[in-house]
């Protein structure tokens, strides 16, 4: 896993430093409100970092799997961690990383202030007036052939919010 995202981030670090927008598997972001935009046109999903140990974790915002349960959580409020996942039967297999080391400054940031960013995290989206649009998928369930655990997705039959943890999915509607 995290011999993927390596290029990924270092094509996001470099990318990211020379502008405040980023658009992967697509030409251009579709408006200036966005800091990092998926292409829509396949059935990939964009799959979180598997987090061993929440120890430390403390801004607000932070998306993980968890892999001690299994589960999709974001930081909602100072430490309270907010499941995604609803059924903790998930399952992940993190062999590949069991015998990697860590780079804990390893980190890239997306935003016009990226250069002078401290927010700690592996993907920082720094600008406080732009979101990420994840990749927008039809019935992600049916047509993501196989799917990784802590995959999210834009379910664009059921306009929600689909989370995969590794067994089932689960979907969320505002």
């Amino acid at each position: 896993m995290k011999k993927q995202l390596l290029p990924i981030a270092i094509l996001l670090a470099v990318t990211g430093t020379l502008k405040s927008q980023i658009a992967i598997g697509k030409p251009t972001v579709t408006n200036a409100s966005v800091s990092l935009e998926f292409a829509d046109t396949e059935n990939r999903g964009f799959v979180l970092p598997y987090v061993e140990t929440k120890t430390g974790i403390t801004s607000n915002g932070t998306i993980i799997y968890d892999t001690t349960d299994h589960k999709v959580k974001y930081l909602k409020d100072s430490g309270i961690w907010t499941d995604l996942s609803v059924d903790n039967a998930g399952t992940a297999d993190i062999l590949i990383q069991t015998n990697k080391t860590e780079s804990m400054t390893a980190k890239s940031v997306i935003g016009s202030a990226a250069a002078t960013d401290n927010t700690p995290g592996m993907l920082v989206l720094s600008d406080t007036n732009k979101a990420m649009i994840l990749p927008k998928v039809t019935s992600p369930h049916l047509n993501i052939i196989d799917p990784a655990p802590g995959m999210m997705a834009y379910d664009t039959v059921k306009r929600q919010l689909a989370v995969y943890n590794g067994k089932f999915w689960t979907f969320w509607k505002p």
